[in-house]
């Protein structure tokens, strides 16, 4: 489950050093980065935080991560775009993972997306975030020049966000 099954773009340090400084940490704030790659995030974190990785390189894999015994306050990271799945084919992951961090312990959920990762939070997926308590609660829109196509920055917390709305039906 090593190289192959992830595909990898590190985030640039300095993008990541732009997020991590927008972000209200608080001291003791226990912070986890699923996807540490190159550790654009992970070594950027603040002295005052204590902070957890996982990197499929290093065979530490994210859903292998202690959730029951370890209360994540935040977790930060650029999610892989794919993952390849049982049949070898391989399919955007972001809202899958979303999902999967939706169900945890976790209090706010900070990734780093495109916009093709970003459409795929249809309005029946955010509500099914939403079911779990989980709602997107800050868009920030990052130019990152040498990647194709619109970044974003989205914070999801357990807080509803009241200006951030859906409709569920499906139009004719």
């Amino acid at each position: 489950m090593k190289n192959d099954m992830y595909f990898f773009h590190q985030t640039p340090k300095s993008v990541a050093k732009e997020i991590i400084d927008s972000i209200d940490w608080k001291d003791g704030e226990v912070v986890f980065e699923p996807f540490k790659g190159e550790g654009a995030f992970y070594d950027q974190l603040p002295n005052n935080v204590t902070k957890f990785y996982s990197e499929i390189e290093e065979d530490l894999c994210f859903k292998d991560f202690d959730y029951e015994n370890t209360h994540i306050d935040t977790i930060i990271t650029n999610p892989p775009f794919r993952l390849e799945n049982d049949n070898g084919d391989r399919k955007n992951a972001f809202y899958k993972i979303l999902e999967f961090f939706s169900t945890k312990n976790v209090d706010r959920i900070i990734f780093l997306c495109n916009d093709y990762c970003f459409g795929t939070l249809t309005p029946k997926r955010l509500q099914k975030l939403n079911d779990n308590k989980l709602y997107l609660n800050e868009l920030t829109t990052i130019n990152i020049k040498k990647w194709r196509g619109r970044y974003y920055k989205l914070v999801f917390k357990r807080t509803p966000n009241l200006s951030f709305n859906y409709f569920l039906t499906n139009f004719d």
